[in-house]
């Protein structure tokens, strides 16, 4: 597996002549063992690859399509989960953004996974992309420094990674998840379960953070029994919710940090519905994030309500400010406001 290209001597990239002379073999064993090995002997193509992930060398897809000189007019933008709709019009916006200046986005998916997006940031840079816009993945991201990417202009949305000097757009997780918290408190919960992603997860530490300060604030404990996190997809948000309303004292009200943990935990309370439950013995429900049909709700329901359009725009202009300015200038970090919004009381 290929590595995102480190700059050699002068800043120059790695080039196939010099993988080449460092495995012992020709260039056009090269391009076949990149191109799948076709014909080169597995020892070969092992010492082939060794030698690629030493030079940090990449292959330029782009190089026979771009004349000297020209640009690719292509941004990357890296997300974690292709199938949440909150991540298409965060795309939209930063594809509105990016066409007033004349360029086109090309979009990838990591899964919450480091390698993956390791490997897609790779696949980017050997695109020749001009910029890059990633929500990370994890807290660490070596592979996102200045030696892995060459200098390439990018920026961090919705999360920001620590020791990285790079400009992010983020939310503000901390209030959110406080106020969400603090409007179930109000309305007369005191077991207050929660639904959200691992504290590795920007954030998810932040909106842990709300959740437990709301809480502590008014004399309420934090109890583990009812915390659930992990949970990447509706399925599994379902299922954490399950076991929460199966414990022998259940919560009655939830703080869902994302809305695929929300959309989980509602199709979960529809189940138990359709199985004859009365609704008014299941809980009510803040979730982080606005989604389609939340008007539906069966229990009561509001959301901290922010706009993904408007955090995918701010992040290319971020970018774009980053690619035109011709002085050095410090990585800003931008938190956007969110808002409560009661659905069904």
């Amino acid at each position: 597996m290929s590595r995102p290209r480190r700059p050699g001597p002068e800043g120059r990239q790695p080039t196939i002549k010099q993988v080449a002379e460092r495995a012992g073999v020709s260039p056009m064993t090269v391009s076949r063992t990149l191109a799948g090995g076709s014909g080169v002997r597995p020892e070969v193509q092992q010492r082939v690859l060794e030698a690629v992930q030493k030079l940090g060398y990449h292959r330029n897809e782009n190089a026979r399509s771009l004349r000297p000189g020209h640009r690719s007019g292509l941004i990357g933008v890296a997300i974690t989960n292709l199938a949440n709709p909150y991540y298409g019009t965060f795309a939209l916006g930063v594809e509105e953004v990016a066409a007033t200046y004349g360029r086109r986005i090309i979009l990838g998916n990591t899964g919450e996974d480091a390698d993956r997006e390791t490997q897609l940031v790779a696949d980017f840079i050997g695109r020749q992309i001009e910029g890059l816009i990633i929500v990370p993945s994890a807290s660490s991201a070596d592979h996102l420094g200045p030696d892995r990417i060459g200098g390439l202009p990018a920026v961090l949305a919705s999360r920001r990674v620590y020791g990285l000097e790079l400009d992010t757009v983020v939310l503000d997780d901390v209030g959110g998840a406080y106020r969400g918290t603090r409007h179930l408190i109000e309305s007369g919960h005191r077991r207050i379960g929660y639904l959200g992603n691992v504290l590795s997860v920007f954030t998810g530490q932040r909106r842990f953070s709300g959740y437990e300060r709301a809480l502590t604030e008014q004399g309420l404990a934090v109890h583990p029994e009812l915390v659930q996190r992990g949970q990447q997809d509706v399925e599994s948000a379902g299922a954490a919710l399950a076991r929460l309303l199966d414990s022998d004292d259940p919560p009655t009200a939830i703080f869902s940090a994302n809305n695929r943990n929300t959309i989980g935990a509602l199709s979960e309370i529809g189940r138990r519905i359709r199985g004859g439950t009365d609704p008014s013995r299941l809980p009510a429900l803040v979730g982080f994030d606005d989604f389609e049909l939340a008007d539906l709700s069966p229990v009561p329901l509001a959301v901290i309500a922010h706009d993904p359009h408007q955090l995918g725009a701010e992040a290319a202009r971020l970018l774009f400010h980053r690619m035109e300015s011709t002085d050095p200038v410090p990585a800003r970090t931008i938190e956007l406001p969110v808002t409560l919004r009661i659905i069904r009381p």
